[in-house]
């Protein structure tokens, strides 16, 4: 079960780690949530985040990650901000902040906003929120320790300050020189060390809390109530967005199933095989074209198809058994809702495969010279044209083959591909590009037949599959 978390100044890492197993990102910029939808998370918690100097996460890219089936989380920081703002699309927020956004307790940005150190100090706060000052003075004037006129007072010195400026000790000679007491302020210095309220790393660390209970229950498919529109701003959105960097490399026995570097040697291992890199970045732009274009026709996957998918998808790699599913999971780091993603993805692209298929048949040819495997293909249907005809078998029966229509089945599967026969051989079989069940006798009797004629009656029948 893998969770995305970006933090920063509100909380440490150390002290995250304490609450929950994840993987640990720096303050969310604009671009950070779409980068780490490609991650395939289960979940992504937004804590904090840039707002200045910095592009900040931009509320399209939450959109499109809940859209996508992950489940997006804001507390604290930024993250409340943004949960408060699209919590009716399906953002959930955790903590007083959030639900004071919410509630429309506070507006302003800087309400959360601090000066902060860079990623090897540990993104060190320089100043003091505005959340955390008023719920400071709150708990000095209920502890008796100031009135409600100077908390209201100090209140009002600490929000007419730039938001890096708001340190105590500032807001405290800026109220002296406004005419707050000064025997109240005493007691307010005094209060100060044990009695400051840090109200983002309480909301912080409920939102990790609350995330460890949610995913110890197992993250069900995000679901959401808008469709997801691709307009030409995002598509240059999603065109400008670079490579996911995580904050600190998880150590040497962290136990977290999500790990960065995982992709990355995966990567590394692939790019020393080009011919295998290849292949694996021209399947990923195929997957990703033809996921845009289910989204692009409106295309949906009900309980039913998801079904059928997974019955599919089960048989293709023989996990007929509960614990073949989850060694197959625990094999590929799956988790359950990225199995569910999954399957969801593999039923939109058998749509969209089957739409295009028509069109798709003319470039074939074309695939094919630029694969190089035309040149093989072409010598080896040319030489069973040729064989066929001299033996007068251009169109052969069952008796020619010696087979019965069972046979021909088993012997396609078991025989020619090396696999059992399915559960649903018709439906293995269109999958396979057969039209009907003539087509497939048509091609299967043929090969049987040409086999024999070219190799012999026994490598007709051999047990491995022939290579070419």
């Amino acid at each position: 079960m893998s969770i995305i978390v970006f933090v920063g100044p509100t909380l440490s890492l150390e002290a995250a780690r304490a609450e929950l197993d994840a993987l640990y990102l720096p303050p969310v910029s604009q671009g950070d949530v779409y980068r780490a939808c490609a991650k395939r998370p289960s979940a992504i918690a937004i804590i904090d985040g840039y707002f200045e100097r910095v592009p900040a996460v931009w509320h399209k890219e939450i959109l499109f990650a809940m859209a996508q089936g992950i489940h997006v989380f804001g507390s604290s920081s930024m993250g409340a901000l943004r949960a408060a703002e699209l919590s009716a699309f399906g953002m959930e927020g955790v903590g007083a902040i959030f639900e004071a956004y919410r509630d429309g307790l506070i507006e302003d940005d800087d309400e959360v906003a601090v000066v902060h150190g860079p990623a090897d100090s540990g993104f060190r706060a320089g100043s003091e929120a505005m959340v955390n000052i008023r719920r400071t003075f709150d708990a000095a004037a209920a502890a008796g320790v100031i009135t409600a006129a100077t908390r209201d007072a100090l209140t009002a010195v600490a929000k007419s300050l730039y938001y890096p400026d708001r340190v105590y000790p500032v807001i405290l000679d800026a109220a002296s020189r406004h005419g707050v007491p000064q025997s109240e302020l005493a007691s307010l210095r005094d209060f100060l060390p044990k009695g400051r309220v840090n109200q983002k790393r309480d909301d912080a660390i409920a939102l990790l809390r609350h995330l460890r209970a949610r995913a110890e229950a197992g993250f069900s498919l995000k679901t959401v109530t808008y469709r997801f529109e691709v307009t030409e701003f995002w598509c240059r959105a999603e065109q400008a967005a670079g490579e996911m960097v995580a904050a600190e490399r998880p150590s040497a026995g962290d136990p977290s199933p999500y790990e960065t570097v995982a992709l990355d040697g995966i990567l590394d291992e692939l790019r020393l095989d080009a011919a295998a890199y290849g292949r694996a970045k021209r399947g990923a732009m195929l997957r990703y074209l033809a996921l845009q274009e289910a989204e692009r026709r409106g295309l949906t996957v009900d309980n039913a198809a998801l079904e059928r998918t997974s019955d599919a998808f089960r048989r293709e790699r023989r996990l007929y058994e509960p614990d073949d599913v989850k060694a197959w999971m625990g094999r590929f780091s799956v988790g359950w809702g990225e199995l569910t993603r999954l399957l969801r993805d593999e039923a939109l692209i058998g749509w969209v495969e089957k739409a295009v298929d028509e069109v798709a048949q003319g470039h074939v040819r074309d695939h094919l010279s630029v694969s190089g495997e035309y040149a093989e293909l072409l010598s080896r249907a040319r030489d069973k044209q040729r064989r066929l005809a001299e033996l007068g078998l251009s169109n052969p029966a069952f008796s020619d083959a010696g087979m019965a229509e069972g046979d021909l089945i088993r012997w396609y599967f078991e025989r020619c591909l090396g696999a059992p026969v399915p559960p649903d051989p018709a439906g293995a079989l269109r999958s396979a590009g057969f039209a009907d069940a003539d087509e497939f006798k048509r091609v299967a009797l043929r090969e049987v037949c040409y086999r024999r004629a070219a190799h012999g009656d026994r490598a007709a029948s051999a047990s491995a599959p022939e290579r070419r």
